[in-house]
């Protein structure tokens, strides 16, 4: 690609007009000669540094916000909304052929956005899917590392998709991939918000701004749905400009579902958009199922699918791995392993088990080392108001001390009576609920879901898939 094709639109450059054999940010990347090199300034680490190594390296460019002294630099006002505009248009601007659907909000992205996938599957449209469980391309999984992908990963997915067939992309959409500008250059037909749970405060540091940058989501779209069930999705409703329908499970939203009908096996509900009521089955458990797959059908309906025909088909779905999935044990004794690992998140998910079930109700969950600690004991206080029994244990410790993670976990618990035993290393915890269930107990495996790994002290990951760990806890059962 030639230099002014690259710079069209984004950056003016008097540069001769050379040839242009990649893109990166990366310092660590190995490239061939000819690459566009972007300096970014981070929290620790400032591109503009390395930038006159990286012409040692074979940089035909270097993509700028100050002056370097440099012969071959581009200056622009913000490297970081550049970046991934230049990836696009290296990848010839895919995100322009595909018609994308964005999901945000704390809780419920990875429900949405892979039932969406799974019903475009049905309707035989092909589609690509990015999350946090994996990336597809029609029926093609690709693993995934984080949540919205850095730009040049993003933009070279958008590529194949393109180049295999996909005419939607639906997409789960962080609040710090809009923050660090990763979508600059994407826009979304529609921007779907969940609802707003303290998460993330370590890279955020309030609430407010939290919510300001799941905001941005709705200055790349054409059209909003939101859940009003929520307050701050409210809020969102009341500041802004784009044209926006709403849903709720209480009433008074464009699109609504009432007689809310909970089983251990799923929800049955009657959807109405004041037009058409129509009985809706999924199969998966909890109230906030209700709100997730009643988004899934606001936005078939927001993109003009009829939704006679996808109503019936949400009952087809059978689930999503590492959200309400039941472990299979063959015992009288029952293990769901979910995602939770928010205070809100964890009450939803209990309470929904608790309130279909007549046993009693374990949780094993731990907490996040190097995140926010604040939200340790509030953990705590929801797991202790909603289930019978506390299994406190590590989730990924990274670089902390799990017993001072575990510490900071049971000052949530400071004045209630709710028995608990602490086991740091969580696949000893596994063993030990395992091996102390009783007929009828449910055991809910909290925090790690999808995720087949651990990050332990010094950064080392592991593989750790706790389907595998109960298969051998059962084993010494035998």
């Amino acid at each position: 690609m030639k230099l002014s094709q690259l710079l069209e639109g984004i950056a003016h450059s008097s540069l001769p007009d050379t040839d242009i054999t990649d893109v990166t940010s990366d310092t660590r990347k190995e490239l061939a000669p000819g690459f566009a090199f972007v300096c970014i300034k981070g929290n620790t680490f400032d591109g503009h540094d390395s930038a006159e190594e990286m012409i040692k390296r074979g940089a035909k460019v270097i993509i700028c916000e100050k002056d370097l002294g440099l012969e071959n630099q581009v200056i622009v006002k913000d490297t970081r909304a550049a970046y991934p505009r230049l990836c696009a248009r290296f990848f010839g601007d895919p995100q322009k052929k595909l018609r994308l659907i964005g999901v945000t909000g704390t809780n419920g992205k990875t429900t949405i956005t892979t039932v969406t996938k799974r019903i475009f599957d049905k309707l035989g449209i092909k589609a690509g899917l990015i999350g946090t469980v994996s990336n597809e391309i029609g029926g093609r999984v690709i693993h995934t590392e984080r949540t919205t992908p850095e730009p040049y990963d993003l933009f070279e997915l958008f590529g194949e998709m393109v180049s295999e067939g996909c005419e939607f992309c639906v997409m789960e959409v962080s609040s710090q991939g809009l923050e660090q500008k990763r979508l600059e250059g994407c826009w979304f037909e529609i921007g779907a918000f969940t609802n707003l749970t303290q998460d993330h405060l370590d890279v955020h540091g309030t609430m407010e701004n939290y919510y300001n940058a799941k905001k941005i989501l709705f200055s790349l779209s054409d059209r909003a749905i939101i859940n009003i069930d929520d307050e701050y999705g409210r809020r969102y409703c009341k500041e802004i400009t784009i044209p926006v329908k709403t849903l709720s499970v209480r009433g008074g939203g464009d699109f609504n579902a009432s007689n809310i009908r909970l089983t251990a096996q799923g929800l049955e509900y009657d959807f109405s958009d004041g037009e058409v009521t129509l009985p809706v089955k999924f199969a998966m458990p909890g109230m906030f199922n209700a709100s997730n797959s009643l988004t899934v059908a606001a936005i078939f309906d927001s993109l003009g699918f009829d939704l006679k025909k996808i109503i019936p088909l949400i009952g087809e779905i059978e689930g999503v791995r590492g959200r309400v999935e039941v472990i299979p044990t063959g015992r009288d004794f029952t293990v769901i392993c979910d995602y939770a690992h928010t205070p809100d998140a964890l009450v939803n998910v209990l309470s929904a088990i608790k309130e279909c079930s007549s046993g009693t109700l374990k949780c094993l969950f731990g907490c996040g080392g190097n995140r926010d600690a604040k939200k340790r004991p509030l953990m705590a206080k929801a797991a202790a108001d909603n289930a019978d029994f506390l299994i406190v244990t590590s989730d990924n410790p990274r670089n902390e001390d799990p017993e001072l993670i575990i510490k900071d976990i049971l000052a949530g618990l400071e004045g209630t009576d709710k028995p608990y035993v602490t086991i740091p290393d969580r696949r000893e915890a596994i063993v030990w609920a395992v091996k102390n269930a009783q007929p009828g107990d449910i055991i809910v495996l909290a925090g790690k879901g999808h995720e087949d790994y651990q990050i332990l002290k010094g950064m080392k990951k592991i593989h750790f898939d706790e389907r595998e760990e109960v298969a051998k806890a059962l084993e010494q059962l035998d």
